[in-house]
């Protein structure tokens, strides 16, 4: 199998990215905001990729989409030298081991790994749990309503 090629993403990105982060969160956050009661934020959305972006010692990579008809991302990273800030794989995609190397490559370039995660968001935690991350006790709510609470979890470097 060929390696996983993951670029940097640009300022020209941001809208990509706000795609496969609303077509993977709907997908898959649903019972946590039903879409009836809480409409994904796109404008916020977007304006945290743009900031993300340009801030200095933030990594964003990507992987186009090959098998797509069109520009869209199959999945990105997002992470600074401690924290794992995002991560989604375009749902069209699940299953392909994209997450795994996403998640290898951000950490590959990362010390003492943290990352905040929805605590009802099941099929994320058992993810991270089977790289061998763990829940460090702490936790605190999400940015979004109906704000949930959120876990942490590191990753133990043997």
């Amino acid at each position: 199998m060929e390696p996983t090629r993951f670029r940097q993403a640009t300022p020209e990105d941001a809208q990509a990215l706000l795609d496969v982060e609303r077509a993977a969160g709907i997908a898959a956050l649903g019972h946590i905001f039903p879409p009836g009661m809480y409409p994904f934020p796109a404008d916020e959305v977007l304006a945290k990729w743009e900031s993300a972006l340009t801030e200095p010692g933030v990594r964003v990579l990507v992987l186009d989409d090959d098998d797509a008809d069109s520009s869209r991302l199959a999945c990105f990273v997002a992470h600074d030298e401690r924290l794992l800030r995002h991560l989604a794989v375009h749902p069209s995609r699940w299953g392909a081991g994209l997450a795994r190397a996403a998640m290898d490559a951000a950490v590959a370039e990362m010390r003492d790994p943290r990352l905040w995660c929805l605590a009802d968001n099941d099929q994320a935690i058992g993810f991270y749990e089977h790289l061998g991350w763990r829940r460090t006790g702490r936790t605190l709510a999400s940015d979004y309503a109906p704000f949930p609470d959120q876990v942490e979890m590191a990753l133990p470097r043997d």
